[in-house]
C-alpha cells in the first residue's frame, strides 16, 4: 500500500515536514508532525545569555500526549507554547572526538552538540549511539534538572513502541545534544550499599540549611554536608541487573508518593524525583545490561540530590478523591495545561497500574493545584 502523504503550515510559522498516512498508528502521525514543527526551536529558553534557561518540554508533552490518546490537542498546546521558545543556535564550531570532553556542560555550545549528535545518528543506528554515549552522560544525570534523561527517556519509548521516523530519530539525537550541552555533576555521590528501600530511604535523607538558589548553586552546597554521601549510600542495591528493573519501579513510585506529601515545598522541582526514574525505566530495555547498576545508582543519586536541595523535612497528609477515574485524570491534566502536571500525571498512571496504590493519584490532584494553569 503506499502511504498518503500531508504537508501544512503550523500556527508559528514552521512548516511541518511530510508524514506518512497510511498504514501507521495515528499517534505516530501526530507526534512526527510535532516533532518535525518543534526541531527548529532550542532545548532551553530563559533571559539571553543567562545559565539558568528553562527546559523546553514540547517534545516530552507531545510523546505523552499522543501516547495517552490526546494526539488531537497536541497542535493546539504547542500554539500556546511555542510562544516561548528560542531558536536552536546553528553550528559554529563543530564537535569531534577529540573535542567533545571540553565541550561538556557548555550552554553556548548547544547547537554545536545537537548537530553532533544528528550526523551521528545518520551515521550508526540510534541505540548503538546511546550505548556509546550513557556512560559519558551518566554522570550528569542531573543536566537540565534531569530533563536531559527524561527528554531521552520520552524519545527512546516513542521508538521502542513502534515509530522509526526520521523525526523520531532525531529527536533522540537533540535529547542527547541537550543532555551533554548542560552538563553539571552531584558531588559526593556513592554508589547504594545499605538495606533501605526507595521510600525509606528518601524519607531518611537530610537537607540542606540553605535551601535558595538555583539548582547549580544548590548541588554544589551538598559538598559541605557532612551526612549527604551516607545517605546516598544508605539504599539498598538491586540483586545485580535481574535486579534493576524492579527496584526502579520502586524509585518511581517512591518519588510519586513523596511528592504527594512533600511536593507543596517546590510544586516543579519536585516533581522530577518521580519523572526521571520513569525516564530510566524507558531507556534501560534498550541499553547493555551492564550499564543497568550504574544507571539505577545514578538515577537515585538525582533523586536524593533533588530531595535534598528542595524537599521540606515535614510532609503533608494529602488523599485521592474518591471514585477518581484514570482516563478523566489525564484528560483533566491536559485541560490544566502545565507541562510538569502533564509529567507527572503520565508517571501516577504508570506507578498506580503496577502499585495500585491510591496515594499515586493523589500526587496528580494535588500536582494541578499546586502549580497554576499557564496564561
Amino acid at each position: 500500500m503506499s502511504a498518503t502523504w500531508s504537508q501544512r503550515t503550523t500556527a508559528d510559522g514552521a512548516e511541518a515536514v511530510a508524514v506518512a498516512s497510511a498504514a501507521r498508528p495515528a499517534r505516530f502521525e501526530y507526534l512526527d508532525e510535532a516533532y518535525a514543527r518543534l526541531h527548529r526551536w532550542g532545548p532551553e529558553f530563559g533571559e539571553e545569555g543567562s545559565e539558568n534557561g528553562l527546559a523546553n518540554h514540547a517534545p516530552m508533552v507531545a510523546e505523552i500526549l499522543c501516547r495517552r490518546g490526546f494526539g488531537d490537542r497536541v497542535e493546539p498546546w504547542l500554539d500556546q507554547y511555542v510562544k516561548r521558545l528560542e531558536e536552536l543556535p546553528h553550528e559554529r564550531d563543530p564537535i569531534t572526538a577529540e573535542t567533545w570532553r571540553e565541550a561538556m556542560g557548555k550552554r553556548a555550545r548547544i547547537g554545536d552538540w545537537a548537530a553532533y549528535f544528528l550526523r551521528a545518528v545518520s551515521e550508526a543506528p540510534w541505540q548503538e549511539v546511546l550505548a556509546e554515549w550513557w556512560p559519558r552522560l551518566l554522570p550528569a544525570i542531573a543536566s537540565g534538572a534531569t530533563h536531559g534523561l527524561i527528554r531521552t527517556g520520552h524519545a527512546v519509548r516513542n521508538l521502542v513502541e513502534g515509530d522509526g521516523s526520521e523525526v523520531a530519530v532525531h529527536e533522540v539525537a537533540n535529547a542527547l545534544g541537550y543532555w551533554a550541552a548542560r552538563a553539571i555533576y552531584v558531588p559526593g555521590v556513592a554508589a547504594p550499599a545499605g538495606d533501605l528501600g526507595p521510600d525509606v530511604a528518601l524519607s531518611s535523607l537530610p537537607r540542606l540549611a540553605d535551601q535558595s538558589g538555583v539548582i547549580r548553586d544548590r548541588f554544589a552546597r551538598l559538598a559541605s554536608l557532612d551526612s549527604w554521601t551516607p545517605a546516598v549510600a544508605s539504599l539498598r542495591a538491586p540483586d545485580g541487573a535481574d535486579g534493576v528493573p524492579a527496584v526502579l519501579s520502586e524509585l518511581t513510585a517512591a518519588g510519586v508518593r513523596q511528592y504527594a506529601t512533600h511536593g507543596y515545598g517546590s510544586p516543579v522541582l519536585l516533581v522530577h524525583c518521580a519523572t526521571a526514574p520513569h525516564a530510566m525505566e524507558q531507556v534501560l530495555p534498550v541499553l547493555p545490561r551492564n550499564l543497568w547498576e550504574p544507571s539505577f545508582a545514578a538515577t537515585w543519586a538525582a533523586c536524593a540530590a533533588l530531595t535534598v536541595a528542595y524537599a521540606p523535612a515535614e510532609g503533608h497528609r494529602v488523599e485521592a478523591p474518591d471514585g477518581l477515574d484514570q482516563d478523566e485524570l489525564m484528560d483533566g491534566a491536559t485541560q490544566h495545561g502545565d507541562e510538569h502536571v502533564i509529567k507527572l500525571t503520565d508517571a501516577v498512571l504508570d506507578t498506580y497500574v503496577s502499585t495500585g496504590d491510591r496515594l499515586a493519584l493523589a500526587a496528580a490532584t494535588a500536582c494541578s493545584e499546586r502549580i497554576e494553569p499557564p496564561r
